[in-house]
């Protein structure tokens, strides 16, 4: 498409959007009594008019039936978890039973760590890129203590001189250059700070070639791009769902894993009460027998209300369909990153050009004045986000940007 750099064009494409009238059911924060210039989902989504609905029904739950609400009401406790397993895994690419929805992203990251990170004397070393999202440096650190070994035992993954993204083909080469002593590759599906997209199946093949484990942080991946975790091969992967997936901060988080491994009781990994065997859960006896697929990692009972918020989201990404908003995401950040480029050169903009490299963000590395253009571009009504040291990160999240909204943006640049 050849893109133009005016409003009319812009409106233009809002028009013939099939996905347009999807903002229209969530709240756009304000200021001075207009529509700010939301680029934040990639660090909080914004709330879906539905969520106030679906907390009041579980609210109302609790207000009828106290404890009887496990087995009562319109969605029963007991069995909440379950309601998530099919939508989330036409999310993700995966079978229903590879995937679960309970406790937080560090939480499961390092639950799933307990399991996939298998150390032997010959078989332990721990790879992730460099810029890594620090969560994912603390728990691969803490892991590699816990067995005895230490900090230097990490391969972190960094671009070559003057570049700012990682080649496959030298992560692959990393791979095989460690292939005898490499235990585990843990990466972010899309780097926080630059935007980078990672070729996870490519990833995947080679890190399994060697004998090596591949597991992933879909933090910025998950309801961004379109995935297939089980056809890639992936063992297990973690997000949250707080960013692209609009449930409310501090949200809930899901976990993926592969089928080859689900039902596997040999593997390691912390037990909980909601993670045994459903038909005997209530007879309180000793002895952990695992709930068949991923459920069987569930550590306690649903956590009802953030996993209602997170439903509210989830509902309206499955009418949406995943392929649908990668496609428009593909358009609407093209057309984000044409509008800029006519400015770059007080900016760099570090995400890859390449479609296939990048979901929906653009990460712009400032100059010296970055701070200022940032704090101007929030006096403008604009939303985005500071990394430090010098990156305003930008998101237009297809499912409630529009192109208006990146024009806007992008003359607000201009003029900063």
């Amino acid at each position: 498409m050849q893109f133009q750099n005016t409003i009319a064009f812009a409106r233009s494409l809002d028009a013939q959007d099939p996905l347009r009238d999807y903002r229209n059911q969530f709240y756009i924060p304000k200021k001075d009594g207009e529509d700010t210039i939301y680029l934040c989902g990639n660090s909080l989504g914004l709330q879906p008019k539905a969520t106030r609905d679906y907390l009041e029904v579980e609210l109302k739950a609790w207000e009828d039936f106290g404890v009887e609400g496990h087995f009562m009401g319109t969605n029963p406790w007991m069995y909440y978890h379950k309601m998530f397993a099919e939508p989330t895994a036409r999310l993700v690419g995966a079978l229903p039973t590879e995937v679960v929805v309970m406790n937080n992203l560090s939480v499961n990251l390092n639950l799933m760590l307990v399991s996939f990170y298998k150390p032997t004397k010959q078989r332990y070393k721990i790879m992730i890129e460099g810029g890594a999202f620090p969560s994912d440096y603390y728990a691969v650190e803490q892991q590699l203590k816990f067995h005895g070994f230490g900090v230097d035992d990490i391969i972190e993954l960094t671009p070559k001189e003057g570049e700012y993204n990682l080649r496959t083909a030298d992560i692959i080469a990393e791979i095989n250059k460690h292939a005898d002593s490499l235990a585990l590759v843990m990466l972010g599906g899309v780097n926080y700070y630059t935007g980078q997209a990672f070729e996870m199946a490519e990833i995947t093949v080679a890190a399994h070639k060697v004998g090596a484990l591949a597991g992933y942080d879909l933090a910025h991946a998950a309801g961004n791009l379109h995935m297939h975790l089980h056809d890639w091969n992936v063992d297990f992967a973690v997000w949250c769902t707080y960013k692209y997936l609009n449930s409310g901060p501090g949200g809930t988080s899901g976990v993926f894993v592969h089928e080859r491994w689900c039902n596997d009781a040999t593997l390691p990994r912390f037990a909980g009460w909601w993670g045994h065997d459903e038909a005997s859960r209530f007879q309180m006896k000793k002895g952990f027998i695992p709930m068949q697929g991923a459920q069987g990692w569930q550590m306690s009972n649903a956590q009802i209300l953030p996993m209602a918020a997170h439903k509210a989201s989830l509902d309206i990404f499955d009418k949406a369909g995943i392929e649908n908003l990668r496609s428009k995401s593909d358009l609407l950040t093209a057309y984000c990153e044409f509008l800029l480029r006519e400015k770059e050169g007080e900016f760099t903009i570090i995400t890859p050009k390449e479609i296939k490299h990048r979901g929906a963000q653009l990460s712009l590395l400032m100059g010296e004045n970055g701070r200022q253009i940032f704090d101007r571009l929030t006096s403008k009504g604009v939303i985005a986000d500071w990394r430090e040291p010098n990156v305003i990160r930008i998101a237009p999240v297809p499912l409630y940007n529009t192109f208006e909204d990146v024009y806007r943006f992008a003359e607000i640049v201009h003029n900063a």
